[in-house]
């Protein structure tokens, strides 16, 4: 017995001349009918295989500029942006459904190509026989927790080169230190060199992050040129400088004026994390001088009648005194409570047969010198 599986032609359409047909039928005209119908039908199908292709690679280019876009709003420090900002968030994730939603009309057409039956017409064209559908993007998308870890490895290896080329200034020097070092030219290099301006523009030294801010730029648009000729970053950066070397106006133009933005972008930066560290060392500040009760003594003291901020101002006891007699009890023994709690004024208790003297709203014995506020 034959051990060939003759299956597999069980999946063959039957061609047009194997037919029988009746005598009184034109049967070349018949032929030439189903062939036709069959060649459009398939037609069609390339057709919708295009369109499909073309939708998904349309979508993740929408992503990519909404990507762009939500990062350049990141930087931006202007309260306005913020809605532009949530607003292109939406978008992203509505444009990441709608591309899962074009991969999965890819899958399914796909199938329905593998489902349908050879001919003498897809036999003889091998292209037809095998899918060309790329069903996924060719590059994975990663997550946030992998960027972060791609990037902090990267720049234990090559924090050092990373900083020399960002104080590079002619474009000669440049070009041969990217030469020498191929692997800087990527994303991990960009981003590092635009937290270190922001860091230069926080302790202030301005020249040196507007020469780091430049080397930024420089590295931007060679990732950006790489994307647009869809080749790898290392492969193109020679191009970037021999066509800013060349004075093209238009493109120095773009270049320059890409600078002085992202230079506005880092001031603007810097300035947030300078204002977000000094709220944070007034609250530690704040912290640090609350009273036994758990009460800050400037609240305390601007919330006093200004006859008792007079006491405190004098260090005069006496007044201290005359005015918390001259008060209704039950406000004196809150303001003096509130005194006590956040130690802008310390009773001296001193035991009387054993026992603790009972604090009084006139307070008589107190210190001779009560604690000094700190007005801001």
């Amino acid at each position: 017995m034959s051990g060939i599986d003759y299956s597999v032609w069980d999946h063959i359409e039957v061609s047009d001349d194997e037919d029988d047909t009746h005598p009184n039928i034109d049967t070349p005209s018949l032929f030439r009918w189903r062939h036709q119908a069959r060649v459009e039908r398939m037609d069609e199908f390339q057709q919708k295989t295009k369109d499909l292709n073309k939708g998904l690679t349309e979508c993740r280019r929408k992503i990519s500029e909404a990507q762009k876009k939500i990062q350049e709003l990141s930087l931006s420090t202007t309260d306005e942006s913020k809605p532009d900002l949530s607003k292109a968030q939406v978008e992203e994730k509505k444009l990441k459904k709608e591309q899962r939603d074009w991969e999965r009309k890819l899958e399914d057409h796909s199938r329905e190509e593998k489902k349908m039956p050879w001919n003498v017409d897809t036999l003889s064209k091998e292209g037809f026989s095998k899918s060309v559908v790329n069903l996924k993007p060719e590059v994975v998308e990663e997550s946030e927790e992998d960027k972060e870890k791609k990037h902090k490895t990267f720049v234990e290896q090559h924090e050092k080169q990373i900083k020399h080329f960002g104080m590079l200034r002619r474009w000669d020097d440049s070009q041969k230190y990217l030469s020498d070092n191929p692997h800087l030219v990527c994303e991990e290099t960009a981003n590092y060199l635009v937290i270190m301006c922001i860091d230069l523009e926080v302790e202030e030294k301005h020249a040196l992050m507007e020469q780091v801010a430049h080397q930024t730029i420089v590295m931007q648009f060679i990732l950006e040129l790489a994307k647009s000729l869809k080749v790898d970053p290392r492969g193109c950066f020679r191009q970037f400088f021999a066509k800013i070397k060349t004075s093209d106006q238009q493109y120095q133009d773009a270049f320059n004026d890409e600078l002085e933005s992202f230079k506005g972008r880092v001031r603007g930066r810097a300035k947030i994390r300078i204002e977000k560290a000094m709220k944070e060392y007034e609250e530690e500040e704040r912290h640090k001088r609350l009273g036994p009760g758990g009460l800050d003594p400037v609240d305390v003291y601007e919330s006093l009648p200004q006859e008792m901020q007079k006491c405190f101002d004098d260090k005069n006891i006496q007044m201290l005194q005359d005015v918390i007699s001259k008060m209704d009890p039950t406000e004196a023994k809150v303001h003096m409570k509130r005194c006590i709690d956040s130690g802008l004024w310390v009773p001296n208790s001193k035991p009387d047969d054993g026992d603790e003297k009972e604090e009084d709203v006139t307070y008589e014995d107190v210190k001779e010198e009560p604690e000094e506020v700190k007005k801001d």
